[in-house]
């Protein structure tokens, strides 16, 4: 028998996420020791990830973190593909990424909190890895591993059995 599914939706605001990355970035370059002129300069680029002068480099990693992540949730994000489907590489920059999920009938409402959140984490992870090891290299390495950890934590969350705990209404059983 077919197990019956249902669509899940998770948006994720660019602002928000651009929010974060501005944040982190911020204090990256806050406690950088910048000592000589050109550490100086390296401070001015890690601050200024979400600035005109990188604002393009940054959605490109943002979108193939995206597809990444599309990819790890997999099965559930499966789509077919359509006959003669083109695809290049424009710039695209949206006011929102989303991402969609076939999940199970009696799938958790917690776990898809739970998912929210890391992916929303998982994102900015993978930018500010990828960011950091242009100007911040001995910095980057961190941020690989918490995305690899968030990443993880996704495939665990799906990897366990949603499904609702019915108890026997006896301490002994079913009778």
């Amino acid at each position: 028998m077919e197990e019956l599914t249902k669509t899940i939706t998770m948006k994720f605001k660019r602002v928000e996420l651009l929010r974060d990355l501005e944040q982190y970035g911020y204090i990256e370059g806050d406690v950088m020791k910048a000592d000589a002129e050109h550490l100086k300069h390296g401070k001015h680029q890690t601050q200024d990830i979400v600035q005109e002068s990188g604002i393009d480099i940054v959605t490109r990693h943002l979108n193939l973190a995206l597809s990444s992540c599309r990819e790890a949730l997999y099965p559930y994000s499966k789509k077919p593909v359509a006959d003669g489907r083109v695809t290049d590489d424009t710039l695209t920059a949206t006011t929102e990424y989303v991402i969609e999920l076939n999940v199970p009938e009696d799938f958790s409402e917690t776990t898809q909190d739970f998912l929210e959140e890391l992916i929303h984490n998982l994102l900015i992870y993978y930018v500010l890895y990828w960011w950091l090891s242009m100007t911040k290299p001995e910095g980057a390495d961190k941020w690989l591993a918490a995305a690899e950890k968030a990443e993880e934590k996704i495939k665990g969350a799906l990897a366990r059995k949603c499904y609702v705990m019915k108890r026997p209404t006896s301490p002994f059983g079913a009778r």
